[in-house]
């Protein structure tokens, strides 16, 4: 059964604007399974450049290659082409021969200068994460629900993630398996080759520092100490896993240079089932660090970058994001009864936001007035309407 994806009018939007659209994203997050469900409605062509004879044709002879593969057909697929030689240039030779191409990646390789230089004003870059809440209710055919029916699919989403082969499982071993052979493909391909990472126990060890620390401030000093790694192994690390979508780096938001510190990045990852297998903990209890997770990597499947806010005070605030001309502060909390942090009252004090919200796992509240903010409690599912 097929799931349609929440960038599909994006899509056909960009897709009408641009000869060239990329789709890009994690392994498995259905990226081809998407593009084969767009290609029913033109004469088209679907090509992996795994095959060494299509990888050839197109990086020793790039007019071969079109008459080849590309002559008679409205739009060709080119699945994982950014890692041929000249790949940048031959496809701009094909964009300007008002070639209808579409590309997949799962890595951001694709959009490097060797590649996105020689694609300006002819690419719309568009990217493809596991499901969303939406796309994991739909894939349940979960149409109506309580909020305990809505809470125990939440914990599922948060627990075993949203990659869609894993989300269309019941077997739960089975759900850990595809998991964790997702992981190690991501590891030894996406990651360590793609990246020339030679040391994978030094990366592997890294990821579950990283999987049992989420929401941390990253300190490299510290990390360097913890896990005897240089400064500049760190990073390299870093990047590889964020360019291949297993992690992302949410950075700090200031506006006073001299109250809110800290250049230091929180870390998380796209997908907490993911996370989960990576730090064997599938337990059945959902700890606060582990629901901010989710609600970032929900936020991103919405479309927005999440910062976060910290001050010299210690005053913070989970997210913030930035809606047109509007900022939105975020926190996260288990159950709606909690109590508000003061945090929260700081930054609402300091930046007077017409709107903030509370996303809770558990519960209901209503809405209150702080300082002329409307502070919104809600769930990862309503949260995406109000900021549409």
């Amino acid at each position: 059964m097929y799931i349609e994806r929440e960038i599909k009018e994006k899509f056909k939007k960009v897709n009408s604007a641009y000869p060239i659209v990329s789709l890009v994203g994690a392994r498995q997050s259905g990226k081809t399974t998407f593009l084969k469900e767009q290609m029913k409605q033109s004469k088209s062509s679907y090509l992996l450049f795994d095959d060494p004879d299509i990888r050839n044709l197109f990086e020793e002879d790039i007019k071969k290659f079109e008459k080849q593969y590309i002559e008679g057909y409205d739009l060709s697929v080119l699945d994982e082409v950014q890692y041929c030689k000249n790949a940048g240039r031959n496809l701009k030779y094909l964009a300007d021969k008002n070639r209808k191409i579409w590309l997949t990646a799962s890595s951001e390789i694709i959009l490097s200068k060797e590649v996105l230089s020689y694609l300006v004003g002819r690419v719309s870059i568009i990217r493809l994460y596991p499901f969303s809440i939406q796309e994991f209710l739909n894939a349940k055919n979960q149409k109506e629900f309580t909020q305990k029916v809505f809470e125990r699919n939440v914990w599922e989403h948060i627990i075993y993630g949203g990659y869609p082969k894993v989300v269309t499982l019941e077997d739960t071993e089975l759900k850990k398996t595809i998991l964790k052979d997702l992981y190690d493909t991501m590891i030894l391909k996406d990651i360590a080759r793609n990246f020339s990472i030679e040391d994978i126990k030094s990366l592997e060890e890294f990821t579950k520092y990283l999987s049992v620390n989420i929401g941390g401030l990253i300190s490299y000093e510290s990390v360097s100490k913890d896990i005897k790694l240089s400064f500049q192994t760190l990073k390299k690390y870093l990047d590889a896993m964020e360019k291949s979508y297993l992690i992302t780096r949410v950075q700090p938001f200031y506006r006073n240079k001299t109250k809110e510190i800290t250049k230091q990045p929180k870390i998380y990852f796209i997908d907490t089932g993911l996370r989960n297998i990576i730090a064997r903990n599938f337990s059945i209890e959902i700890d606060g660090k582990l629901f901010e997770n989710y609600v970032l990597s929900e936020l991103l499947k919405i479309g927005f970058s999440p910062k976060h806010w910290r001050t010299k005070s210690k005053a913070e605030v989970d997210f913030i994001i930035e809606k047109d001309s509007e900022i939105i502060p975020i926190e996260v909390k288990l159950d709606a009864s909690e109590k508000i942090k003061r945090s929260l009252y700081s930054f609402i004090e300091a930046y007077k936001p017409k709107r903030a919200f509370i996303v809770t796992y558990k519960g209901e509240n209503k809405p209150i007035n702080v300082n002329g903010c409307k502070v919104i409690f809600t769930n990862t599912l309503n949260l995406r309407k109000l900021l549409a």
